[in-house]
């Protein structure tokens, strides 16, 4: 369907002339957005449709607006959609759900209203299809902080090899992965190379998915066969069969929205979110106060940023809505570098190593390092130390790495919850087992993906079903075991079992029990002996 702004004006008509109008005013095309006349150029070689009234003065006026003239980036994005959407059952599978669940689609807008003009601005830089703009849907659903069980994360599921190969830098205070802004670069970077590889643009979205050499390999595959090699015909994991489809189904509504009926929540087409750069670290909390914005909300737009700051080695970038940026812009101005982040001064006690002291101030040796211009981990009982530090407490950073855990970890998935400090060679497979709890949801617990490596001394949450087969009232106590203790005699005595001993305590039955020792149980009160 064309789109067509009217402007009326007052023309003389004049033998051998051309009026020329004076500065048009253009229609508003929605409450978001005003388009200033600049916008829509009138010039000779402008197609226009002229229609004169009766008296042959008033002439109307229809220019085409471009797609980067409309007030919503959905109609932007569906203008240009150009990739075949084959007649295929797995695309109206996918299509039938996401019609089925208008609400979703509304919760994905909400979340890609920020960043979608971005994206789409770099995409048709770069001259790719308009279909990628979608891809974040699929992919995470548009959640910065999605995580999956293959170890991907951020809006465009990056897995941590292929996010180091396209320069996106993971570390203690830095996912890039999760940063829109270079995730964004690093997706487009990455499709683009496997559509040169292939030169099929279904055939680079399925590698996306699940790898080049998976597709190269099911390409071959059919071509030995003497068979087709269209993504269609291919041998694919069943994930990856469902990758393309939904994307196409997608594609397809928003392409015939009025013949589906379907309106998604409207996105203003134009920039919401302006890039700063810091120059140097600065306190997540210090930026969100001087640019008017709350912590979370800062937090949100720059969700690659795993602590209370950001990386002392870089990026130094931060994504901010225009008016809050300008308002950053101005104080960083007028501040020195040494105000955007709070320095405590600390003496250096006897033991204390950097690795210690980072910890203690949630911050790195390597920060300590440079702020302090320290060579090697060297340091002397008495030294003063300037610290970076956090300009609130640590639990106002909520989007921060370990706040996210934290809350993830006390959500309620049990009857109780219990935690595991890893041992040298623990896997989930085998802790799964220990606990009898599904491997996917101990992972999932933890904030992790199964096949994430597990660092000994770091502790996991266990959620336990209640096992009691009671009726009774079960309370949480802790039992000092006394000389002569064994499991078997406190199982006995408080009627409940080895096993739940040693998953309560995370010990084993061959451990030896030392007097003094206290042990975790969960009993019901109700079914205890007098000698207890």
């Amino acid at each position: 369907m064309k789109n067509w702004l009217v402007l009326t004006l007052s023309a003389l008509v004049v033998t051998g002339c051309q009026s020329t109008p004076d500065e048009p005013q253009l229609s508003k095309t929605t409450k978001q957005q005003k388009l200033e006349p600049t916008l829509v150029p009138v010039v000779d070689t402008t197609p226009l449709s002229v229609v004169l009234s009766e008296s042959s003065v008033e002439a109307a006026v229809v220019v085409e607006l471009s797609p980067q003239q409309e007030a919503d980036v959905w109609q932007r994005i569906r203008r240009q959609l150009n990739l075949p959407i084959p007649v295929q059952q797995q695309i109206d599978a996918q299509r039938d759900y996401y019609l089925k669940h208008p609400a979703y689609m509304n919760r994905v807008a909400e979340r890609a209203a920020p960043f979608m003009h971005l994206i789409v601005d770099e995409i048709e830089r770069r001259g790719l299809p308009l279909e990628l703009a979608l891809l974040p849907i699929v992919e995470s659903a548009f959640d910065p902080f999605a995580y999956s069980h293959g170890q991907a994360a951020g809006v465009w599921q990056f897995i941590p090899g292929t996010a180091r190969q396209y320069g996106l830098d993971i570390n203690w205070w830095y996912d890039g992965r999760r940063d829109v802004y270079a995730s964004t670069h690093a997706a487009l970077d990455y499709l683009t190379d496997l559509n040169n590889r292939f030169d099929n643009w279904l055939h680079a979205l399925a590698a996306y998915n699940s790898g080049g050499g998976r597709v190269s390999s099911a390409i071959r595959k059919n071509k030995r066969a003497g068979k087709p090699t269209d993504f269609w015909s291919l041998d694919l994991p069943r994930e990856t069969r469902a990758y393309v489809p939904k994307l196409l189904a997608l594609a397809e509504i928003l392409k015939q929205q009025k013949k589906y009926q379907v309106s998604w929540l409207p996105i203003p087409n134009q920039a919401y979110l302006e890039v700063i750069e810091t120059d140097t670290q600065i306190d997540l909390a210090l930026a969100a106060e001087k640019s008017g914005l709350k912590l979370n909300q800062l937090h949100h737009y720059n969700s690659g940023y795993n602590r209370w700051a950001t990386d002392p080695e870089g990026p130094h970038r931060l994504l901010l809505p225009s008016e809050n940026a300008h308002q950053l812009k101005q104080w960083l101005a007028s501040a020195d570098s040494k105000d955007l982040v709070r320095w405590t001064r600390h003496k250096v006690k006897s033991g204390e190593s950097l690795i210690v002291i980072a910890k203690q101030y949630h911050t790195t040796a390597q920060a300590i390092q440079q702020a302090n211009s320290i060579r090697g981990h060297l340091i002397r009982a008495g030294d003063y130390l300037l610290i970076p530090a956090a300009s609130r407490d640590l639990k106002d950073y909520n989007l921060s790495a370990g706040q996210r855990l934290s809350a993830t970890q006390s959500q309620q998935r049990g009857a109780y919850k219990i935690t595991h400090e890893i041992a040298n060679g623990d896997t989930f497979w085998d802790l799964s087992r220990k606990y009898n709890v599904n491997l996917r949801q101990l992972a999932k617990w933890n904030g992790m993906a199964p096949t994430d490596p597990l660092r000994p001394g770091r502790e996991l949450v266990v959620w336990l079903k209640d096992d009691s087969k009671s009726s009774g009232v079960t309370r949480n106590i802790h039992y000092q075991v006394r000389s002569g203790d064994s499991l078997a005699r406190i199982a006995q005595k408080f009627n409940v079992t080895i096993d739940d001993i040693e998953k309560w305590n995370q010990i084993r039955r061959s451990n030896y029990l030392q007097p003094g020792q206290r042990l975790k149980l969960i009993v019901d009160v109700t079914r205890l002996g007098t000698d207890s």
